[in-house]
């Protein structure tokens, strides 16, 4: 027939063998004196034979309780440590945020380092794809999305809509060549995003009427692609400035035009609503804001 341990006259019992006094071990465990007596009486009950014994200067191991000491000592430090494992586990947070690779790259991982030293117990992995996060499934806890901000049965907070400069090699436009009117663009390839629609926005909103010529060129899935393929010499590309401040600092894009226009779309900061409890996430994002509202 199982019994149960006798933790708290265990507990006791370890206490006092440690310290060779009642007064000692009723102060290390806040609790009288008495209690402590009563406990160490019960386990010398249970074990039947004495496992101290009693002398002026204080209370001495018997044989017996001498042999049984280290391992009941060593079995109370590990759960000691387990304990504050199980603590520090508690305080120490991970959050995952979903973005475009460019974005990541660009913008956010940068910046990341601002929040770890703000929030050091928090720690955040991003996962850098293009395909949109179902979020429960994927258990993404924060997305970082470029779109209308459309996301039924989310959370969405505006972040920033970036602004579109038109860039291109020096290759393919050289310095003694100069561009004073957006509808120089048409005179060179155009590199677009995936759905065709900023080159065309951005000429109509600089009054360039309908052009054929606008919707020719090659077509890329991201920013990233957009920005390497306008390195190459294969057109003008149509990108997020603060994408290609690295490139144009190296020389190796120009921005062709100082003629910029806020993108269609926006960066949006999508969560599930319940997410927003949580302390880790409601820090996230309100860094993440904070930080868009620097961006110069």
């Amino acid at each position: 027939m199982a019994t149960s341990l006798p933790y708290l006259a265990l507990r006791t019992f370890v206490e006092v063998g440690q310290r060779g006094s009642i007064k000692a071990a009723a102060q290390a465990l806040s609790v009288t004196s008495g209690a402590v007596s009563q406990q160490i009486r019960l386990l010398e009950d249970r074990v039947g034979m004495p496992l101290f014994t009693r002398e002026r200067s204080g209370l001495r191991l018997t044989e017996a309780g001498a042999s049984v000491h280290p391992a009941l000592l060593q079995a109370f430090e590990q759960i000691q440590e387990t304990l504050l494992s199980l603590e520090q586990a508690k305080s120490w947070q991970t959050l995952t945020v979903s973005t475009v690779a460019t974005f990541a790259a660009s913008w956010l991982v940068p910046r990341l380092g601002r929040f770890n030293q703000r929030y050091p117990h928090i720690e955040v992995r991003v996962e850098a794809t293009s395909a949109i996060a179902d979020m429960r499934r994927d258990r993404v806890d924060v997305a970082l999305r470029h779109g209308l901000g459309v996301y039924p049965n989310l959370h969405v907070t505006h972040l920033m809509a970036p602004v579109l400069v038109p860039v291109a090699s020096p290759a393919l436009v050289p310095a003694n060549v100069v561009l004073t009117q957006p509808q120089d663009c048409l005179e060179y390839p155009l590199l677009h995003d995936a759905d065709r629609a900023d080159w065309p926005l951005w000429l109509s909103a600089h009054g360039v009427g309908n052009d054929p010529r606008a919707e020719r060129g090659s077509a890329l899935e991201d920013d990233f692609l957009l920005i390497r393929a306008a390195e190459a010499g294969q057109g003008l590309a149509l990108v997020p400035v603060e994408y290609a401040k690295e490139e144009i600092a190296a020389g190796r894009l120009v921005q062709v035009l100082d003629k910029p226009w806020p993108a269609r779309f926006a960066y949006y900061v999508v969560t599930r609503p319940e997410a927003m409890q949580r302390d880790e996430v409601k820090a996230f994002v309100e860094w993440v804001i904070e930080e868009a509202q620097g961006t110069t």
